[in-house]
């Protein structure tokens, strides 16, 4: 009996993770990251940033608002926003402001501290940063299959917007397609 569940246990090992491990056609970690960090790229290439550079001090700042997952399949889109800001804080070339819930919990936060911290550490009201462009976009797949071999192509489509004036300052778009056997799906 014991050889026989040794025989059908399975093994797990660590990998990097940068290695690429493609195990399907979908949406994955390296696509995620690799579609990022490209976007990201493309985006400060465009003269809203040389533009921001030659008239502001500091880094342009940036409040992601909604990237719609549109495919068929789960996305995990906190991931694929999370590379997206890791890639320009990286950088160095952008600062972000953080939106919705988690701008909600460090409200929270302040108000607990004026209750509860010395004076002279509480964190004061009134000072947060206004997010000058927000980011948006989505995320789309279209899956072609023949029984044999299935083509999943995914677009992202992004863009970002100057607060100010409303005008779309970028719109960035890449695309992916993956070529999977029967075995695969």
């Amino acid at each position: 009996m014991a050889m026989l569940l040794t025989a059908c246990s399975g093994s797990v090992k660590r990998l990097d993770t940068n290695e690429d491990v493609m195990l399907s056609d979908r949406w994955n970690d390296t696509d995620s990251r690799l579609v990022a960090e490209e976007m990201m790229g493309d985006m400060l290439t465009f003269p809203w940033f040389r533009d921001y550079n030659f008239s502001q001090k500091g880094n342009p700042t940036v409040i992601v608002q909604t990237i719609r997952n549109k495919t068929s399949e789960h996305i995990p889109v906190e991931t694929f926003i999370n590379d997206i800001k890791r890639s320009l804080l990286r950088a160095g070339t952008v600062d972000f402001v953080v939106s919705g819930a988690e701008r909600e919990d460090i409200r929270s936060e302040r108000e607990e501290q004026a209750l509860n911290a010395a004076p002279e550490t509480v964190a004061k009201f009134g000072l947060e940063q206004g997010a000058g462009f927000a980011l948006s976009g989505t995320i789309n797949s279209i899956v072609d299959s023949n029984g044999d071999q299935r083509v999943s192509f995914y677009q992202v489509d992004l863009k970002l917007i100057d607060m100010t004036t409303n005008r779309e300052v970028w719109n960035g778009q890449k695309k992916l397609k993956k070529l999977a056997d029967k075995g695969f799906f």
